[in-house]
């Protein structure tokens, strides 16, 4: 078991005194991590294991979820999430060239293969969009 020591941008993993070893709820799925004011659905434990990424601002989620409805002709009220992946909504890999090239087009931006071919949920799409604007910006 470790605790988590949190600074202006970043997570340090420690050993938890042994006094905390067991008193960590079990049930732990998701929590909100503050990083610079704001809060980011990015930390994640699941049975022992802790998954930590940086997640795209809601509005980026929300952006590519709206492009993967529309590409996927599926109904506005579909439920979709950064979790959501397109295998299970039924797309395929031309419906996946498709959705990147959509994305390209609404973001104003150019996806290497290489980064599309690693694209399996809204999330992992988010975040790519996010760091090629980012460096587009740079």
């Amino acid at each position: 078991m470790a605790s988590a020591a949190f600074t202006a941008s970043s997570l340090r993993m420690r050993p938890a005194p042994p006094s905390l070893k067991h008193s960590q709820p079990s049930g732990l799925r998701s929590s909100l991590l503050p990083v610079n004011m704001k809060a980011y659905p990015s930390l994640t434990a699941h049975r022992g294991s802790l998954h930590i990424c940086c997640a795209a601002k809601p509005e980026t989620v929300d952006k590519v979820c709206q492009i993967v409805k529309k590409q996927l002709a599926l109904p506005d009220d579909s439920s979709l999430s950064g979790e959501s992946k397109f295998a299970a909504l039924g797309a395929d890999s031309l419906d996946t060239v498709e959705i990147v090239m959509g994305l390209e087009e609404e973001f104003g931006i150019s996806v290497e293969e290489e980064s599309a071919q690693s694209i399996a949920t809204v999330q992992d799409a988010a975040d790519m969009i996010e760091k090629l604007i980012e460096k587009k910006g740079a």
